[in-house]
């Protein structure tokens, strides 16, 4: 399919997005003292839900092996515990602590803070974004 001019300018505009949506994370990441790896992998974890480290590995699209480092530093900071689980001691599930489930909470808090560039768009405008964006989304 040729893509028109209109859609090359569309692509490269949001290639623009997600390239200031991901120094926006690094940012994030680096001020709170995590790698962006361990601050997704905080991201997917829960208080009240342990999740299998395979689990883990598949929502971060990465090897076990891969995630055994996340959590080894995760771990050695005092944000997760890793416990066997109660039908299989092989399998290890991760919890968050009281300072992990803190630190989750700040990563959430600064991830839903807008750009300013937001503010340039009315309510109107913005929804309709949303709905062009929620129609185009892979």
């Amino acid at each position: 399919m040729r893509a028109t001019d209109s859609a090359t300018e569309l692509w490269t505009l949001l290639s623009q997005v997600m390239m200031a949506r991901r120094g926006h994370t690094l940012a994030i990441a680096a001020e709170l003292g995590l790698s962006p790896p361990q601050m997704w992998a905080l991201r997917h974890l829960e208080s009240e839900t342990p999740l299998p480290m395979s689990t883990l590995a598949g929502l971060l699209h990465c090897d076990n092996s891969n995630v055994t480092g996340i959590v080894d530093r995760l771990e050695a900071r005092g944000l997760v515990e890793r416990r066997p689980a109660a039908h299989d001691r092989r399998v290890k599930h991760l919890h968050l602590t009281a300072a992990g489930t803190e630190l989750r909470g700040q990563v959430g808090e600064r991830m839903a803070e807008t750009p300013e560039a937001f503010a340039r768009l009315d309510a109107s405008e913005q929804q309709q974004l949303v709905a062009l964006l929620r129609k185009i989304a892979m």
